[in-house]
């Protein structure tokens, strides 16, 4: 089973969940600006993901400016991806073991085979 932090307004996260639909993938629609994840589940997708928090962040978005974010230790970014969900990168696919970054919407290929 697969879950996607999705965010319908982006066109990107559409087209991987379009992608994850046409290969029947059972997935689980998580829409996290509406249903923002906490510290445990940002941690958890950090890990499956292998990268840094900041590597995890929309750094160009103006909350990211606004917020001083250049330069802010792994713990304040993730308090602000708990505080501002904007500030995530989208999509994010996870099969609970591993997660990819949807960016360009194939690499979520990966976790389908």
């Amino acid at each position: 089973m697969l879950t996607i932090f999705h965010n319908p307004r982006c066109s990107k996260s559409r087209q991987t969940l379009a992608l994850i639909e046409e290969n029947k993938a059972p997935v689980t629609i998580v829409e996290y600006l509406k249903t923002p994840l906490n510290k445990n589940e940002i941690q958890s997708l950090l890990t499956q993901l292998s990268k840094e928090p900041i590597e995890m962040m929309r750094t160009k978005e103006t909350e990211f400016t606004e917020q001083n974010l250049k330069g802010a230790n792994n713990e304040q970014l993730i308090e602000a991806m708990i505080n501002t969900p904007k500030l995530i990168e989208r999509p994010i696919v996870s099969d609970g073991t591993k997660a990819i970054i949807g960016r360009p919407p194939e690499n979520v290929l990966s976790l389908l085979k």
